[in-house]
């Protein structure tokens, strides 16, 4: 699964119609190039190909200020919004993920029910469970001499692995408790939180 298909998604959803620019100040705003392949290339590739796909309706409006072509503005199809909801809920459930898929979905899971979004997150924590007995059935990483089951140093990887999920386990249960204990506002409680720029504000973290 890719970040960027969720991010450039989420973001024109969250503008309701949105240019290339500002999905690309967006993600830029939050970060998204730090941690995540979001760079400006891979930002106008994804638009374009996802209305190609049918997901992004592309909009021409006024002619470029400096005789360039058109500015393209895109708004998510019906089968856009079902393949956005579909990719974030596959992130927030889904423990073997890249970092960056699940940071784009943490991004957006406000706009999900409370409820189904800390359930989305349990069933994360029970696939860690699952995978973490799995890999201990056949893999014991005790101390020795010789590293983790006689694997030497390679064995390393197996404790990076292991470490990583229990990590991972002990931060979605916080993430979990925050929300069920009132944290954010979700879908259908009100007001959401504004993480986009308006047009033409300023990208305060730009370079």
């Amino acid at each position: 699964m890719s970040a960027i298909r969720l991010l450039v998604l989420g973001a024109v959803r969250q503008h309701g119609r949105a240019h290339g620019y500002q999905v690309r100040n967006d993600l830029e705003y939050w970060g998204a190039h730090e941690w995540s392949r979001a760079k400006p290339g891979s930002i106008y590739h994804a638009l374009k190909q996802m209305a190609k796909q049918g997901l992004l309706h592309a909009h021409e409006v006024a002619p470029s200020a400096v005789g360039g072509p058109p500015r393209v503005e895109y708004e998510l199809t019906d089968a856009g919004l079902g393949a956005y909801f579909a990719l974030l809920r596959e992130a927030l459930t889904t423990y073997d993920q890249k970092t960056d898929v699940l940071s784009a979905a943490i991004g957006f899971m406000v706009d999900l029910p409370r409820a189904e979004a800390a359930e989305l997150l349990r069933r994360r924590v029970r696939a860690l469970d699952e995978w973490r007995t799995s890999v201990t059935e056949y893999y014991l990483p005790a101390e020795g001499a010789d590293g983790p089951a006689g694997l030497g140093h390679i064995g390393e990887i197996m404790h990076l692995w292991l470490h990583s999920a229990d990590a991972g386990k002990e931060w979605t249960l916080g993430l979990i408790e925050r929300i069920e204990g009132g944290a954010y506002v979700f879908a259908g409680e009100g007001e959401p939180f504004v993480g986009v720029l308006a047009e033409g504000e300023r990208n305060p973290y730009a370079s």
